[in-house]
């Protein structure tokens, strides 16, 4: 349809022979027809209307195929959304970006992977964008932003509400320096099915996918065979043989991935046909400070200096409270009352042994 009636508005206009002679299904139809008679009492319109002011209360903004920041590259994919929504800049849409992937249960290495990557990418002029999961998908985010750089995030809900809960503040700083975009309207729930079709977009975005970690039956492998399906580069870290989260990437080696260890291995792949944006400078190795439009935003810029000495001594492993009360000096009271706070802040979690850092 969209081959004969780019503009799609023009349906507005349009008789119902010729609504059905484009193949709208018959609710469709009596939808527009209901537009045109203003018909307020037919429920897609009020649908419509109640989505449309649900976006103005949470400041959403509706990217539509008409819309300048619809994103290019997203156009020519299988199945491309009709229409984005968007809280943040979405004018970071017409940025080059990689996706950067991998597993909720990422070992303390892989997410050091994916933040390290994230930064340096983002120092190079590319954009990160990635899914907002736990384990890798976060920490690419994270690390985009402490970095001093924007990311774009796509999930899988509407956007009045940030899943997962243990990030809404990493959510928040997305929104803030960044772009969280989603295919659904406010008020729906994450959903399993969702998440494929979040992935294709994700993909659809960017120039190319890095792998961080993923198990062989992964989501990542998933989005790395939309990726290659879309004419994308798909990039994988390799890992230890004995790792079940690496076996995802082995395999996507022996499967053509290139491999990389290092962030000059995709800037070589991807060649020099993308450009830095308009008053962007890259940072060069080794240089101490972010040269970016937007100053660092830190995850622990809102905490008070207690919580911010137990959130420095924390790592990616679980770390016990007798170990923590040594580290930081704080009595078990005092030091019980941070860890509550920063898991409320959704910046830690409880586990086995002790707690650790989320993204």
């Amino acid at each position: 349809m969209l081959a004969t009636i780019p503009n799609l508005t023009d349906l507005l206009t349009r008789n119902p022979a010729t609504l059905k002679a484009h193949g709208l299904h018959g609710e469709t139809v009596a939808a527009i027809l209901a537009w045109q008679q203003q018909d307020e009492a037919n429920t897609v319109i009020q649908a419509v209307r109640q989505i449309l002011l649900n976006c103005e209360r949470h400041e959403i903004e509706l990217v539509s195929w008409q819309h300048p920041h619809y994103p290019e590259a997203l156009r020519h994919i299988h199945d491309a959304p009709l229409v984005l929504y968007a809280r943040g800049d979405s004018g970071l849409l017409s940025r080059e970006q990689i996706g950067v992937i991998g597993s909720r249960n990422a070992t303390p290495a892989g997410l050091d992977h994916a933040r390290r990557f994230a930064a340096e990418l983002s120092r190079r002029g590319l954009l990160i964008t990635s899914g907002l999961a736990l384990g890798v998908d976060g920490a690419a985010h994270a690390g985009a932003l402490d970095a001093g750089y924007a990311t774009i995030a796509v999930i899988g809900c509407g956007l009045d509400r940030i899943y997962p809960n243990q990030h809404r503040r990493l959510g928040e700083r997305v929104i803030g320096d960044g772009l969280m975009i989603s295919e659904y309207p406010p008020g729906t729930p994450a959903r399993a099915a969702h998440f494929p079709q979040r992935n294709r977009i994700i993909s659809g975005l960017s120039r190319g996918i890095l792998v961080v970690e993923a198990g062989l039956k992964s989501g990542s492998l998933i989005t790395a065979r939309m990726a290659l399906e879309q004419g994308r580069e798909v990039f994988a870290i390799p890992g230890s043989i004995h790792s079940p989260v690496a076996r995802g990437c082995h395999d996507l080696i022996k499967q053509g991935a290139r491999l990389v260890d290092q962030v000059d291995d995709i800037l070589e792949e991807l060649g020099a046909s993308w450009s830095l944006p308009a008053g962007f400078t890259a940072q060069e190795p080794g240089d101490t400070e972010p040269k970016a439009e937007r100053p660092a935003v830190r995850a622990t810029d809102a905490l008070d200096s207690r919580e911010i000495a137990v959130f420095e001594a924390l790592g990616y492993d679980p770390q016990s409270t007798d170990a923590l009360c040594s580290a930081t000096g704080l009595p078990a009271d005092q030091l019980v009352q941070s860890l509550l706070l920063l898991e409320l802040e959704g910046l830690v979690s409880s586990a086995p042994g002790g707690f650790q850092k989320i993204a």
